[in-house]
C-alpha cells in the first residue's frame, strides 16, 4: 500500500493502535513514549507488527516523500461491530444480552479507555484533512477497569447479570489510557461521546441482530 501510494501520490493513512505502548511504564500515554513491548510474547505479532507498519510509514515518507498520517486508536466500540469478535465490549453486551456470565480476566483491576465510533472516525477526518502527520492517539481518556465496564454494561442491559472471573492472558496490559494533549491541539479534536451515552446505542444494535427485535430501531441510527 505504502508502494501504491507513492506511484500515485496519494496521502496514506496507517491505523495504527495503542498497543505499540505495550505494558506501558509510562501512564498516560503520550506519543512520545516508546512503550514496554514483549517482542517474543504471544501478543507480539500484533504489537510488532503496527509498530513496524509505523517504522515503514515513517521510512517511505522519509525516503520516498509519501505524504503519510498515523493515527494511533486505542479501544473504539459502537453498532455493527462482529457480536462475536472477541473484544471486550462486544463480549460483555453479547453476554449479558444472552443471559450469561461476563467474563472477567484476572481480578479485573487492568484499565482501558474506551471511544465511541463517531468520535475516532471525526479523528480520522480531521487527520487526514490537516497538515501534520502524527502520530496522533486517538481515543477516549476516560478510564475504567473491566470491573467498572462490567458494571456499566450490567446497569445498561441487565443489573441481575453474574461476573465470571477466568485466569486473565499472558502480557495483558495493566493500564491503558491515551493523553489526547497532541490531538486537542493540532487537530481540535476531543472525544464527545461518554460510555453511558455511547453504550446504550451499541446495545441496541445487538439486541436487534441477536433476537431479530425490530420494534425500535432508533438506537441504530442515532449518532451522536
Amino acid at each position: 500500500m505504502l508502494g501504491l501510494a507513492k506511484r500515485v501520490g496519494a496521502r496514506f493513512l496507517l491505523t495504527s493502535t495503542s498497543e505499540v505502548y505495550g505494558d506501558p511504564l509510562q501512564h498516560p500515554q503520550v506519543e512520545t513514549y516508546w512503550g514496554n513491548v514483549n517482542p517474543i510474547g504471544v501478543r507480539s505479532c500484533y504489537d510488532e507488527g503496527k509498530r513496524t507498519a509505523e517504522t515503514l510509514t515513517m521510512d517511505y515518507h522519509r525516503g520516498a516523500e509519501v505524504e503519510v498520517r498515523i493515527a494511533r486508536i486505542f479501544n473504539t466500540y459502537g453498532p455493527r461491530m462482529c457480536i462475536d469478535d472477541g473484544r471486550v465490549v462486544s463480549n460483555f453486551v453479547a453476554q449479558a444480552l444472552r443471559k450469561e456470565p461476563l467474563t472477567v480476566y484476572g481480578d479485573g483491576k487492568q484499565t482501558r479507555s474506551f471511544q465511541y465510533v463517531s468520535d475516532l472516525v471525526e479523528g480520522l477526518m480531521r487527520l487526514m484533512e490537516g497538515e501534520h502527520i502524527g502520530p496522533f492517539n486517538l481515543g477516549n481518556p476516560g478510564e475504567f477497569t473491566m470491573l467498572e465496564l462490567a458494571k456499566v454494561v450490567q446497569e445498561t442491559i441487565d443489573p441481575d447479570a453474574k461476573i465470571e472471573y477466568r485466569a486473565n492472558t499472558e502480557d495483558d496490559p495493566h493500564k491503558r489510557k491515551p493523553d489526547i494533549t497532541k490531538a486537542k491541539d493540532l487537530l481540535g479534536w476531543e472525544p464527545k461521546v461518554s460510555l453511558r451515552k455511547g453504550l446504550p446505542l451499541m446495545v441496541s444494535d445487538f439486541r436487534q441482530r441477536i433476537f431479530g427485535d425490530h420494534k425500535d430501531n432508533s438506537g441504530t441510527k442515532t449518532t451522536a
